[in-house]
């Protein structure tokens, strides 16, 4: 009777078909306390799977509501002395049994406040009530009730809603086919706007923290100030919610699995004690990081927090503001006392403001955030040196002083074994390569510098007009759609005639000749791998071709996701991120249009433009620092060799590996051919044991061993 009941109170607190619903996730039934969020979603699924679409809206977004007021609320507070920081007029030190006495009675009452605070807000039996298993909060996490939503407002004629709702799924899912069509065509219905598609879990700081940016790029300093600060505050409020999150239940039912695997179940009373305050205050640390981080990204922006404040100061003395502006400069100089840029505009702000002013100093949010962080990060450091327990501090402004020495030399030899991680190799300057021969024929046509970037080069004189028209009539044969066949292709081409046999030849070695150079000039002292070759062709689109600004291939960043809007690269699917340089060999110059560019992170002022021409090769690092784009081609063909190389060699390009040995075999058999043709000198039989190893190679040779990546 329940589950019937539910669907139909809830359908009731549904507006009425055609009221306007307020954006984001409202609460269904002020008020009432939030009822079990596995159950609602469960009533959900089974009123969309029997296309009841209203209640089906209902129980999803009420689902929803309750899974996010079950977050714990921070208690009281443990005793000063517990967290290693002296109380004021404190005496003498307390003996052991008066703070064990303190540190029990402390944990009992911060038990009792969150017992009656949970409630309180989610009313009889609290959190545990609330409860639900890692399966279902990993879909939620997933934000999977939304493609329920999405498909259950679209029958409701709610197309703003069901906009939004896909837009929400996709944000957190960008590798979905399904939602990827579904947007596509949302964007093409008459009833949807380009403001529909707004992310309903969007954390609020997120959207005032770009407005305030996209004022200050109108040098609007005074309208983005208090954008600004609500940002800030926005992102410290964001922080507080997520470490309160770091003792709910949550996390409390990951330990209980972590006991029952045997990590936990050794050791008494204090050693399970320091266990789980260990885990939170990793859980706690992790909040900067998740903060930082836009939704649906997997990395965060760095140092988040230090750039918010110097934003700040800038913005406030551009309007006059030098007293603020002093404050949050001095706020950043508590996370990097020596920033040389940080010092030299406090000095200047002082000189303006002229006589000091007593009292002013850094923000007081500031100061809290960083002595609390230290002080956990202390705690945290001492448990990895005395109870072998992991952390990977996330900020990078940690001071050196903080670690203890011992691990400190183990975090400096962690680092210098992956120093890739960090900085690519530079390559040498102009002046080297004009007097080093690179190949012959090859010459140094532009650098970075020339090119108003970095990681980039132009290089002229790779191929030959002939190889350039053999690898032309290559790519008229025409290259297989399936990856799993390209390796197959290259033999079959090697035994289609001259062209196909000197084509195949001729791109595999150009492939090489590709990879050895790039390798030399971006990455001398580590080896790169060829990743993937594309073979391209892009003719001119029938019709009037004047004035046409259109791109053959928008703006992108070959590694990375690039967001224009905000300057940043998200290095993580669907992008290629185990690129790390980039190649384009042009075959051919007899048409207009088709060049190269590259551009700022903002995707709209070009620093460079390449004409491409036979043998010329645009070689560039695969990251956000070098955004490119081409234009249409507006009149014959353009043909290209795209190639990707790789530090990595579990990623190299395996079809490229079978299609060397399909050549090698090719070859053979042809010379095998041939032999067998030609009279024979000796009249003598052939001995038996090789007659028939001949046989058995014409049968079929045994299965090769693939070269191991």
């Amino acid at each position: 009777m329940l589950g019937l009941l539910r669907p139909l109170l809830l359908l009731l607190l549904l507006p009425p078909p055609g009221s306007p619903e307020p954006p984001g996730l409202a609460q269904l039934s002020p008020g009432a306390p939030p009822q079990a969020p596995d159950l609602l979603y469960a009533d959900g699924l089974r009123a969309y799977a029997a296309g009841a679409w209203a209640p089906a809206v209902a129980l999803l977004r009420e689902a929803l509501r309750s899974q996010a007021a079950c977050a714990a609320e921070p208690g009281a507070a443990l005793p000063a002395v517990l967290l290693g920081a002296p109380e004021p007029d404190s005496g003498p030190e307390p003996t052991q049994g008066s703070w064990e006495q303190q540190l029990l009675r402390a944990a009992l009452r911060r038990a009792d406040c969150l017992t009656q605070c949970a409630a309180r807000r989610l009313g009889p039996g609290g959190a545990a009530r609330l409860r639900v298993v890692r399966a279902l909060r990993d879909a939620f996490r997933r934000r999977e009730p939304y493609n329920y939503l999405q498909r259950a407002y679209y029958q409701l004629k709610k197309l703003d809603l069901a906009a939004a709702a896909a837009h929400t799924f996709f944000v957190a899912n960008p590798m979905h086919l399904q939602m990827r069509e579904d947007m596509a065509k949302y964007r093409r219905m008459s009833g949807v706007q380009p403001q529909s598609f707004r992310d309903l879990e969007t954390p609020p700081h997120w959207a005032v923290y770009d407005t305030s940016l996209e004022l200050l790029g109108r040098q609007e300093a005074g309208l983005a100030l208090p954008r600004l600060e609500e940002a800030l505050q926005g992102s410290l409020a964001q922080m507080e919610s997520c470490r309160a999150d770091c003792e709910g239940p949550e996390e409390q039912q990951g330990a209980e699995e972590e006991e029952e695997d045997g990590a936990g179940s050794q050791g008494g009373l204090y050693e399970a004690i320091a266990g789980h305050w260990v885990r939170v205050l990793q859980c706690r640390q992790r909040c900067v990081e998740e903060m930082a981080t836009r939704p649906g990204r997997s990395f965060p922006v760095p140092d988040f927090l230090p750039s918010q404040l110097r934003r700040l100061h800038e913005a406030h003395a551009q309007v006059g503001n030098l007293s603020q502006a002093i404050e949050n400069v001095l706020s950043v100089l508590l996370f990097y006392p020596e920033d040389e840029a940080a010092k030299e505009a406090l000095n200047q702000y002082q000189a303006q403001l002229g006589e000091p002013r007593p009292g002013l100093g850094p923000r007081e949010d500031i100061q809290r955030f960083i002595l609390r962080s230290l002080g956990e990060k202390r705690q945290l450091y001492y448990a990895m040196e005395h109870l072998g327990t992991s952390f990977r501090d996330p900020d990078p402004w940690t001071p050196a002083a903080l670690i203890p020495e011992a691990l400190r030399e183990k975090l400096r030899e962690d680092q210098e074994k992956r120093p890739w991680d960090h900085e690519p190799p530079k390559p040498k300057p102009l002046t080297y390569w004009k007097d080093v021969l690179l190949l012959e024929g090859v010459t140094l046509t532009q650098d970075s510098r020339q090119l108003n970037g970095s990681e980039r080069a132009v290089l002229d004189g790779l191929l030959t007009p002939a190889e350039c028209g053999v690898l032309l009539q290559l790519a008229k044969v025409g290259r297989p759609a399936s990856s799993a066949a390209r390796s197959r292709a290259f033999g079959t081409l090697a035994r289609s005639g001259t062209v196909g046999s000197q084509g195949a030849k001729l791109l595999l070695e150009v492939s090489e000749r590709v990879r050895t150079l790039t390798q030399a000039y971006f990455s001398p002292e580590r080896p790169l791998h060829l990743s993937f070759t594309h073979l391209v062709c892009r003719s001119a689109i029938e019709g009037e071709q004047e004035q046409r600004m259109d791109l053959s291939h928008p703006v992108h960043a070959d590694n990375c996701v690039l967001d224009p809007d905000t300057g940043e690269c998200w290095r993580e699917p669907p992008a290629y991120t185990y690129r790390d340089y980039s190649g384009l060999l042009y075959l051919n110059d007899d048409f207009q249009g088709g060049d190269l560019f590259f551009t700022e992170p903002n995707a709209l002022t070009v620093t460079a433009r390449v004409r491409p021409r036979c043998g010329r090769l645009v070689a560039f690092s695969s990251g956000g620092e070098n955004p490119h784009g081409v234009w249409a081609v507006t009149r014959g063909r353009r043909c290209a060799l795209a190639l990707w190389h790789t530090w990595a060699p579990e990623h190299r390009e395996q079809e490229w590996l079978e299609a060397k040995e399909l050549l090698q075999e090719s070859e053979e058999e042809l010379e095998e051919e041939e032999e067998e043709e030609m009279p024979s000198k000796d009249p003598s039989p052939e001995p038996p044991s090789r007659r028939h190893q001949g046989v058995r190679d014409k049968a079929g040779k045994p299965p090769r061993v693939r070269e191991e990546l």
